[in-house]
């Protein structure tokens, strides 16, 4: 299990991986993993097919063998929108089977057409409903999600706040925030969130871009925004897949030399499976994560 006390008094670096799609065996990220394993991650996350999907078993593998094999600490995600109690119960059951302890705990996107189950209206809501299944012998790290640029269903970024602190209250111990390309976005959050008094550690997500199509399907998801710094450097590039990879790695560099700079508690890498990109992440920041953190 994670240990949030002594993370709290360092810099945080940590990657998420996803299951290989549907079509494709699961050792296909195996490699992916011994190759991250070597970047001395806190831990790595996972994401999970959300109500029992076909991806669901392949998460949970995934996360067993980034503890076993790579001796990385797994947080494996929970999207709770389409689950019921009683398939929550079961996912809780499974994942102490596994020996898995850190949960990322989500509501999930609504998938279109699709009317969600009812039982957890919020990431809250499975919150606390995991505290209620621990017991004397089980207990779970539970992690939260944020969004320092306004959840596209919140109506402000107050509320988005209060929503935050429900979730701190209810037993999130650590937050992840979604993607951002604008430092000063996250800077205007870290302010809000000191003010509401949500006090846990809370990781930058950075996604480095590797192409403009994944920008746009993010942005259309996300609804980050773009400073022009950022726009400019797509449109320079776009027609050269080795010149906007190389760019994008660069812009990521630059936003975390940046937030450990103002003394961000943490950086979580979304890595898209590419270690390539990641290692030169690593490889140009590693010795910001050995300096002792601002508290």
């Amino acid at each position: 299990m994670l240990n949030e006390s002594e993370l709290s008094k360092k810099t945080i670096f940590s990657f998420e991986v996803f299951p290989p799609k549907k079509d494709m065996p699961i050792d296909t990220i195996f490699s992916t993993l011994d190759e991250l394993k070597g970047l001395n991650p806190d831990f790595i996350s996972v994401t999970f097919g959300a109500g029992g999907s076909a991806n669901s078993g392949n998460s949970i593998a995934i996360a067993k063998r980034i503890k076993e094999v790579c001796k990385v600490e797994p947080v494996i995600h929970m999207p709770c929108i389409n689950m019921s109690k009683e398939d929550a119960t079961k996912v809780l059951e499974q994942f102490d089977s596994a020996g898995i302890d850190n949960i990322l705990a989500l509501r999930g996107d609504k998938t279109p057409g699709v009317e969600p189950y009812g039982d957890f209206k919020y990431a809250s809501d499975l919150i606390s409903f995991i505290k209620a299944y621990e017991n004397g012998t089980k207990k779970f790290n539970i992690i939260g999600a944020c969004y320092p640029e306004l959840h596209p269903e919140s109506k402000s970024v107050y509320d988005d706040i209060d929503f935050l602190k429900l979730k701190v209250d209810a037993g999130a111990t650590h937050l992840l925030s979604q993607l951002f390309f604008d430092n000063s976005q996250f800077y205007r959050f870290l302010e809000r969130c000191q003010i509401k008094g949500i006090n846990v550690p809370i990781e930058a997500g950075i996604m480095p871009v590797t192409n403009k199509k994944s920008v746009e399907r993010m942005v259309s998801m996300t609804n980050a925004k773009l400073p022009k710094k950022f726009t400019d450097m797509m449109e320079r590039y776009e027609n050269c897949p080795e010149a906007i990879r190389d760019a994008g790695i660069a812009y990521a560099i630059d936003q975390i030399v940046d937030l450990i700079t103002h003394g961000v508690q943490g950086i979580h890498l979304y890595t898209m499976n590419n270690p390539l990109v990641a290692r030169r992440i690593y490889e140009a920041t590693r010795s910001l994560f050995e300096v002792s953190p601002l508290i």
